[in-house]
């Protein structure tokens, strides 16, 4: 009886605690990946960046076409999850058991996004500084699922995607 408490404790513990810097685990559908891709036109050897890369499938949607991928997550058994279950495509993808907002972000060439309307300001403050500090990284795309950043137009919206372009 003591073992499941503890696993669930840890459970509700893992899943719950992100709210407070992010969002909670919510999978994108296979629809919306097709579309976020096609938005941020990515090529195979491109890099792209998941803030809150959750079970990793979008990751591994990117490692299928060649794009590597570099994911954050605070969910540490999420993390264990993208390692195990997309251990083939290792060479593609690298998930990080870390806040995106506490480290400098790698060079990539886009970025997708999930997290709630709350942290939405506060992401295009880390992406317009992200961005600044590259010059190679001009006309840059960020791809939001549901939640838009305020007082920034998106480029386009489809289906509760919204492109931005820095």
């Amino acid at each position: 009886m003591d073992v499941v408490l503890i696993v669930s404790a840890v459970i509700v513990l893992s899943f719950g605690f992100v709210v407070f810097s992010g969002a909670p685990y919510l999978p994108t559908l296979n629809k919306q990946i097709d579309e976020a891709f096609d938005m941020l036109e990515l090529k195979p050897g491109d890099t792209l960046l998941e803030l809150g890369s959750g079970d990793g499938r979008f990751l591994a949607a990117a490692a299928k076409r060649g794009i590597h991928s570099v994911g954050y997550e605070l969910n540490p058994l999420l993390v264990a999850w993208t390692k195990l279950r997309y251990w083939r495509y290792r060479s593609f993808i690298s998930v990080r058991w870390q806040s995106f907002w506490s480290v400098q972000l790698p060079d990539s060439d886009g970025m997708y996004v999930f997290l709630l309307d709350r942290y939405m300001k506060r992401l295009d403050t880390k992406i317009i500084q992200y961005v600044s500090k590259s010059k190679s990284l001009k006309n840059y795309k960020v791809v939001s699922f549901t939640f838009k950043i305020p007082d920034k137009k998106p480029r386009k919206s489809k289906n509760g995607l919204h492109l931005y372009v820095y």
